[in-house]
């Protein structure tokens, strides 16, 4: 039963997303009969899995949100904003209730009183369309109990006799009901107190009988009231009539069985499983230690050839082939841990559209780049730093439609939620099209509320004033809302991002819009890095960000200004020493050859001079600690085969 709970709640969580991702596609284009059929199935499933729970008050609500998709199916109501409103109510209720009982294995209060309101919500179209809908022939739905009277009417005067109470039932099974996984005889037998059953053929029986297709009636007396036998039909909405015969017949509302497909996750094939993911945080972990160990290796393999040139060999040999396993099996397994971005984007359609509708504003959203994949944890950890991105985007940036088409603007403002690979790094960016961001009302706030020292402030340029939207507690908003204004999401995006290993940045164009840029590592892997030495200390600069190192004669360093310069294949290159960039003093050795690392920045290819050469290493790349979080030229830290901690540096930050 706990596998099953699980598998429960894995695939209620995906049959929610997908009815969202239906429900939004919908509301874009009310003729998508696809996402249509979708979204039913998936409500439909849905409704199934948790009635295996019993968990009465969400399958009570996703019973009314199948009847409204039903009737949205076949054509008996149209599309209007409240039927949709409705329908994502339900689903965003459902997600609230699955996190519930994935907490405590139950709804939590107050589920009772939140699921009549949403079921009187979900049938208020049905019933405003039955209400401008005329008479139906109420003949039609008479006849088969005045028929089934007639040939019960012994049993039917006995019971009135006795003042017994009778209910009459009428069950019409789908033509494909056995595909659908019904079992007409076995709902059947559920009736209580049966008193009476008779079976007909629904059309007369061909020469040829399909035997896959059910084609009965079936027709029973029942001594239990209707409340006790509505139940046992409620998963085949529509098939079944009732009839309390101490009351005036009458039958339960028209409604049309359901097809149904393989829930998500099924694989036909078979070539997929499901693996928890706290045994392949085991593996990366296995894989990290290893790698840690193949560098001890290479450290004992030097150790050794000033002694045993044989053995040194042999072991740098034996050393070659675990690198290469070593390499093969972490890029195995972190391979297992790649997601789609789509796991976290395709959370925000829905957000965005009640957060818009909230404030008053017209606005289209847009995803881009979602197949892109990272690390689980990378895409996991993405979604509360967006959310903050997002909620700014559209409470500080997004202008009214009025200001908007004032300023001869779309009255819609535009949202753009995308994603990239940029070498080994992924650049996730959310754009809006709105009001941008003055610099000159972040200066005027820093100056009024004393932020930062005047002469500091007077001089960063508007790139450097922009960042501080950055700085904890700050916010150029007049108001406070419950959307955004309180000065904590920001500076929450940059510690979030930090935290996975990345970087935060800002660029704006009053009056035409800004874009907020996470540049965020595609995984936390197994990184090769050079050593080197700056001062008496050394760091780890990533082999992609190097063109190539090269040693020459010192004397070709020429002064340019207050920098220095060399030249190099008959091209200029500009020279930065790393303990100069790094605040150390260079260290006291004095050496003829200069030591230089060619970084290229876009077109531009720029040197830095190091004290020394150290080794190439593959290492796991951590994220930096608290303490150093906030240094965006650290990309992390790194253990080294002998047991030393390295920081990794990011060139293309520490030169700016």
């Amino acid at each position: 039963m706990d596998d099953l709970f699980e598998q429960f709640l894995i695939e209620s969580r995906e049959l929610t997303q997908r009815a969202t991702e239906d429900l939004m596609a919908l509301e874009r284009n009310p003729a998508d009969s696809t996402s249509l059929a979708s979204a039913f199935r998936a409500v439909h499933t849905l409704k199934g899995s948790v009635a295996l729970f019993d968990f009465l008050p969400m399958g009570e609500v996703l019973h009314a949100a199948e009847d409204l998709l039903g009737a949205l199916r076949d054509g008996r109501l149209g599309f209007e904003m409240d039927v949709i409103d409705a329908l994502l109510d339900c689903i965003g209720a459902s997600e609230t209730w699955i996190d519930e009982i994935a907490q405590s294995g139950q709804l939590g209060p107050g589920a009772d009183v939140r699921s009549r309101a949403l079921r009187t919500a979900l049938r208020a179209p049905l019933q405003q369309a039955a209400d401008k809908a005329p008479a139906a022939d109420a003949s039609s739905s008479s006849n088969w109990l005045s028929a089934l009277l007639t040939r019960e009417a012994a049993v039917v005067a006995r019971a009135r006799a006795a003042r017994r109470q009778l209910t009459a039932v009428r069950y019409t099974p789908k033509a494909d009901c056995f595909f659908l996984g019904d079992d007409p005889l076995a709902l059947v037998r559920s009736i209580p107190a049966l008193v009476r059953l008779a079976i007909v053929p629904r059309e007369p029986w061909d020469t040829l009988l399909d035997p896959y297709e059910c084609n009965l009636i079936i027709e029973a007396l029942s001594a239990a009231p209707v409340d006790k036998i509505q139940p046992i039909f409620r998963f085949i909405a529509g098939q079944a009539e009732f009839a309390a015969l101490s009351e005036e017949p009458g039958s339960g509302p028209g409604q049309q069985a359901e097809p149904e497909r393989p829930a998500p996750g099924a694989n036909p094939d078979g070539n997929t499983i499901r693996v928890d993911a706290s045994r392949i945080d085991a593996l990366v972990d296995i894989a990290s230690e290893l790698a840690v160990a193949k560098n001890t290796l290479g450290h004992l393999v030097e150790q050794a050839r000033e002694s045993e040139f044989s053995l040194a060999r042999a072991i740098a040999a034996n050393h070659a082939d675990i690198e290469r396993l070593v390499a093969r099996l972490h890029r195995t397994v972190m391979s297992v841990r790649m997601v789609p971005l789509a796991k976290t984007f395709r959370r925000f359609p829905r957000t965005v559209r009640e957060i818009a509708a909230k404030l008053g504003k017209a606005v289209t959203f847009e995803l881009t780049g979602d197949t892109v994949e990272a690390d689980r944890a990378i895409v996991d950890g993405l979604f509360e730093p967006l959310l903050h991105v997002l909620r700014n985007a559209l409470d500080h940036g997004i202008e009214p439609s009025s200001i908007r088409l004032a300023a001869g603007k779309p009255a819609s403002g535009h949202v753009v939620l995308g994603a990239r690979r940029e070498g080994g790094r992924i650049i996730v960016t959310v754009a809006d099209d709105g009001a941008g961001i003055d610099p000159g009302k972040i200066r005027a706030t820093a100056r009024a509320r004393a932020i930062i020292d005047e002469s500091a402030l007077a001089a960063m340029d508007d790139a450097a004033v922009l960042d501080m939207i950055f700085r904890a507690g700050f916010s150029t908003a007049s108001d406070v809302s419950d959307i955004s204004g309180r000065g904590v999401g920001m500076d929450a995006v940059r510690q979030s991002v930090l935290a996975l290993g990345g970087r935060v940045a800002v660029t704006s164009v009053p009056r035409a819009g800004s874009t907020i840029s996470l540049n965020l590592p595609e995984a936390v892997t197994i990184t090769t890095i050079v050593t080197v030495l700056a001062g008496d200390q050394a760091f780890g600069i990533p082999v992609e960000a190097i063109a190539e190192m090269i040693r020459f004669d010192s004397a070709r360093i020429s002064p340019v200004g207050a920098s220095e310069a060399f030249a190099l294949r008959d091209q200029t290159i500009p020279l930065l020493r790393l303990a100069t960039l790094l605040g150390l003093e260079a260290s006291a050795r004095q050496t003829s050859d200069a030591k230089v690392l060619i970084a290229k920045l876009g077109d531009q290819r720029i040197a830095i001079g190091v004290d020394d050469f150290g080794g190439r290493f593959d290492v796991m790349l951590r994220p930096a600690p608290a303490l150093l979080s906030g240094m965006t030229i650290i990309l992390g830290t790194a253990v080294l085969g002998d047991g030393k901690v390295v920081m990794v540096l990011d060139l293309a930050e520490l030169i700016g």
